[in-house]
């Protein structure tokens, strides 16, 4: 599995999210690209320590069986739920939202461990730092190949 913390994985997110375009099309899911962007940086605003959201009660009691899948090598399923708060419904700017998302990106990889956020994740509870990049890495690789990138 590929960490958000690794130079080479880093440029290859960067490569595939300047080939996404505001007219991509989703090969699943309803969010059209700009939305699928601001979905994306939710996330990571977490993982960076921009926002502390408290923990999920629903993943306080399936976390323990659940909190693998975040971080494995296995793929995520086409059309898994997204929690409520990452939502994204209505229109947003393109460019703008593909520079927040690289900002964060850069943000969390090149801070690496120590800048890695250690509050619990609202879902998955205490999450280290590696297994935070490696589910990084995972969702951004989910939503990219949701646009066929």
């Amino acid at each position: 599995m590929k960490s958000l913390f690794n130079p080479e994985t880093l440029l290859e997110i960067t490569e595939r999210i300047n080939h996404l375009r505001p007219d991509s099309k989703a090969l699943w899911g309803v969010m059209n690209p700009a939305q699928m962007l601001k979905h994306c940086q939710g996330p990571l605003e977490i993982a960076t320590g921009r926002k502390n959201p408290p923990r999920m009660f629903i993943g306080r009691l399936l976390a323990p069986f659940m909190k693998a899948i975040y971080y494995n090598d296995k793929p995520w399923g086409k059309g898994i739920q997204t929690a409520p708060e990452f939502k994204t419904l209505g229109n947003y700017d393109f460019n703008e939202e593909k520079a927040k998302l690289l900002e964060l990106v850069n943000e969390f990889s090149k801070g690496g461990e120590a800048k890695c956020s250690k509050n619990p994740n609202p879902f998955f509870g205490k999450l280290t730092p590696e297994q935070t990049a490696l589910g990084q890495y995972k969702h951004l690789d989910h939503h990219l190949q949701q646009f066929g990138i």
